[in-house]
């Protein structure tokens, strides 16, 4: 039997895919290479809904999500010492939440059960090993010696996407465009997470984390409260790892950042729930590959679609939205008679002046900028010095304020190297 469309990929741009192929009531097949959706799906865990709200207008009544943030933090580390900025926006009444903390094995797979529901045919443990081709368009996969064919393949297999590379639309990632992300879910009981964040009950908080963590490579880390949980982790370039020979430390990293004062007092007494690992797209709009070949589309991480704009990170609802693109493409092109390459280029339009277009295009030269190593090394240092020289009261006489603060401010502003850095800031 012909499918109208093989998903490869379970996770959040394929299920999108599927969901919106299925109320169409096309015949969908979504191969997932892991036991489920949700359990290799391990991102940090924060999904925002404003750019996606109206796409999935059903979702958010029965939506697992975990908590609304309404606490932001970012935090410069420099030894033992943390240099925290906060900002707190509680929403007026009645007004919706811009983002979520979300569980990604818990969301997934309520998210699958969805689609099942639909009808479409959501099959584990099918890793795809071979593509088809019919007069030299891609027309359905291999999975275990088994043939399915299609009318179309949405490819949605993640940053290293067999498929995409397969067909040719893709290469193999440069290792200065990836990320590897380690994370780890704690337990705790609901009221401490409240009482050590600071927020009311059920609403959440996120807290992101730069300086000596990553020892001078590009990277931070990231802490997001559940309901009952915390997702912890740290994100370090692989680029920067190969090149100063760390790829083997990032465990040893991993638990230097949870030792630190500030993480420490926030996972004290905590359950290990999951420990996990993966690797994150960090090229921006330069690595998106073409989104469309004959009888292909790409979607999510395999596309490239997510963004590390320096202040937080996007991915999950470009995934979705991308997914769902990707399906509005099929259908439109279905009923145009045309899945060839240019039948299906609405997909590419569609992504291109959607947000995720309009984010990637606005933060383009964002991996450029953090390739300056002194985000991660000097500048917190001297933040954290400086404050560490403020409130450390000298025991016989005052020293000005103006003058400090002016001595830091041609430490890390006013001379040539910094003053290039900052105007290379007015691109974004």
């Amino acid at each position: 039997m012909k499918m109208d469309a093989v998903i490869v990929g379970a996770g959040l741009a394929g299920l999108a895919a599927a969901e919106r192929l299925a109320d169409e009531g096309l015949q969908v097949v979504v191969l997932e290479r892991g036991d489920g959706p949700g359990t290799k799906n391990v991102s940090g865990g924060r999904l925002y809904v404003d750019s996606i709200r109206d796409r999935f207008p059903d979702w958010w009544e029965e939506a697992p999500l975990e908590r609304a943030v309404t606490h932001e933090a970012w935090t410069m580390l420099d030894g033992q010492s943390s240099l925290r900025v906060e900002f707190q926006d509680e929403p007026p009444a009645g007004a919706l939440p811009r983002s979520y903390t979300v569980l990604r094995s818990t969301f997934d797979a309520w998210l699958g059960e969805r689609v099942g529901a639909k009808g479409a045919f959501v099959i584990p443990e099918k890793p795809v090993t071979e593509l088809l081709y019919e007069d030299g368009r891609v027309a359905g996969v291999r999975v275990d010696g088994e043939e399915i064919p299609a009318e179309v393949v949405i490819a949605c297999d993640g940053l290293l996407s067999f498929v995409g590379q397969a067909a040719g639309l893709r290469g193999a990632p440069a290792p200065k465009s990836v990320a590897v992300g380690v994370k780890e879910v704690i337990g705790l009981d609901a009221s401490v997470i409240e009482d050590r964040f600071g927020v009311d009950a059920g609403a959440g908080a996120a807290e992101l984390f730069l300086g000596s963590l990553t020892r001078g490579m590009l990277g931070g880390g990231f802490c997001y409260t559940n309901r009952d949980s915390l997702s912890l982790g740290m994100v370090i370039g692989v680029g920067d790892l190969l090149e100063k020979g760390g790829q083997d430390k990032v465990p040893e990293l991993f638990e230097a950042f949870k030792a630190h004062p500030r993480l420490r007092n926030l996972i004290r007494g905590g359950e290990l729930l999951e420990y996990s690992a993966h690797l994150i797209p960090e090229g921006g709009v330069a690595d998106v590959p073409p989104l469309v070949g004959e009888g292909l589309l790409l979607a999510g991480d395999a596309a490239g679609l997510a963004l590390n704009m320096g202040f937080t990170v996007r991915g999950m609802e470009f995934a979705l939205a991308s997914g769902q693109m990707a399906a509005e493409a099929v259908i439109e092109a279905r009923g145009n008679g045309d899945l060839s390459a240019r039948g299906l280029a609405g997909y590419e339009r569609r992504v291109r002046s959607s947000f995720i277009g309009s984010y990637l295009e606005a933060f383009r030269r964002m991996p450029e900028i953090l390739e300056n190593q002194d985000l991660f090394t000097r500048y917190p240092a001297e933040l954290c010095g400086f404050m560490r020289d403020l409130v450390h009261l000298d025991r016989d006489r005052p020293a000005g304020i103006s003058g400090r603060v002016w001595r830091l401010l041609r430490r890390i502003a006013l001379n040539p190297r910094d003053a290039r850095f900052l105007w290379k800031l007015r691109s974004i």
